[in-house]
């Protein structure tokens, strides 16, 4: 595993308070934004959700999913595997008042649980900052050369986190 890539990727996607969880349903594939519990240098995430939504069916009849991640500049995409946890200590570690939104009895809802994201790749494109002033570059020297901009691994990279 390289450790600068897997740090840029975290870099991109450490300040996102959502993703889009894709995982496997019985008609194909299925997307839905989720609140980003926590995250960690690793990408290993935690994930809010309803013991009872469709999700959790989903996820006991096919762990693997993908997280998203976007922005005006910066995208990210990680593959992995979702477990269930509904460890009540961590729930309330993790608890954001917020959530009462989705949980108005709050984190002692028994209906409560945790995805627990554990990745095993990831990509990031990052234009932001100096990084899109780069690519900019880049892509202006290549457009008169009558060629392709030459991907920075700064900008964009594919990690593997196994």
């Amino acid at each position: 595993m390289d450790k600068i890539k897997e740090n840029n990727l975290y870099d991109v996607v450490k300040d996102f308070d959502e993703a889009m969880l894709v995982t496997h349903s019985t008609r194909g594939i299925h997307a839905r934004p989720m609140a980003i519990a926590r995250l960690d240098e690793s990408m290993m995430a935690y994930l809010l959700t309803d013991m009872n939504s469709i999700k959790v069916e989903e996820i006991r009849a096919n762990p693997q999913a993908l997280l998203t991640f976007q922005s005006a500049r910066k995208f990210a995409t990680v593959s992995g595997e979702l477990t269930v946890d509904d460890d009540r200590a961590l729930i309330g570690t993790l608890w954001k008042e917020i959530w009462k939104v989705w949980f108005p009895i709050g984190k002692s809802d028994p209906n409560i649980a945790l995805l627990k994201f554990t990745p095993s790749e990831g990509e990031f494109w990052d234009n932001a900052g100096i990084q899109g002033l780069k690519y900019v570059y880049a892509a202006a020297k290549a457009y008169v050369a009558g060629e392709r901009p030459k991907p920075d691994a700064e900008q964009h990279s594919k990690v593997n986190m196994t």
